[in-house]
């Protein structure tokens, strides 16, 4: 089948995500929502580029864009997977550049102007040279400003996540005074909830992985326990407003039973 021209598919794209966002006025909407921005190397092979970080670097101006469309829709809380702990063992000549537009992209949705408030969340000392320190400073400018929270995860693992919460646990009780063995017996799920890397995300809505694959890899393991999940065909920097909006109501259309 012919596909219309571009001048005259783009207006009735329109008008039926003008339709779609109209439906879902009223219905119920995440609070916090994960994303794996996934893809960009391969909608980067596809777009006919040699270097694959021309990928990376649409995907980085995507974000911005995305958060735009999720403060529009009242969401209070997103968490954006861009580089998992595995990551890191990447060819440095590789890892290198990724970095530099991580490091852009939170530049540009932490810059002065923007309703953000941003954190940076993973295993960043892992991360080389200066990287985590840019990251840190950057995010740091944007505490009390309000608006939709935004934890991005870099050199984020979610196993790992859970393994620095319980050393950081136990860390803290010890800090007080307290005996190890005290802590062990009373142990609970709220212990580790309390000492994620980001505390106030302990319970996650939604995740929204594009590209096609249908797994988690690591991301918001222990905050995904409930989570609906929506997996997207395109790849991340192809990702459009009317496919956010129709994870919206995937979303709304969902009856959420946890474990009931």
């Amino acid at each position: 089948m012919k596909l219309l021209p571009l001048f005259l598919r783009r207006p009735i794209e329109a008008v039926y995500e003008r339709r779609l966002a109209a439906t879902l006025a009223g219905l119920p909407r995440p609070q916090h929502v994960g994303i794996m921005l996934d893809g960009n190397r391969r909608w980067a092979r596809q777009a006919g580029h040699a270097d694959v970080r021309e990928g990376y670097r649409a995907g980085g101006a995507k974000v911005t864009e995305f958060l735009g469309w999720c403060t529009a829709a009242g969401i209070e809380h997103v968490t954006l997977f861009m580089l998992s702990d595995d990551n890191l063992g990447r060819p440095a000549e590789e890892l290198g550049p990724l970095i530099e537009i991580i490091e852009e992209t939170i530049r540009d949705i932490t810059a002065e102007g923007r309703r953000w408030e941003v954190q940076v969340i993973g295993s960043l000392d892992m991360l080389p040279g200066a990287g985590a320190q840019v990251l840190k400073d950057a995010a740091a400018v944007t505490a009390g400003r309000g608006g939709l929270k935004v934890d991005v995860a870099v050199g984020y693992g979610g196993r790992r996540e859970i393994v620095d919460a319980v050393k950081s646990a136990f860390e803290e009780h010890m800090a007080a005074g307290g005996d190890a063995a005290e802590l062990v017996e009373r142990f609970d799920i709220g212990d580790i909830s309390r000492h994620l890397y980001s505390p106030t995300a302990a319970h996650t809505d939604f995740i929204i992985r594009t590209s096609g694959e249908q797994r988690l890899s690591g991301f918001l393991l222990w905050q995904s326990a409930y989570a609906e999940m929506h997996w997207v065909d395109c790849y991340w920097p192809a990702f459009r407003h009317v496919d956010f909006l129709r994870a919206l109501r995937s979303y709304a259309n969902r009856q959420r039973r946890f474990g009931k």
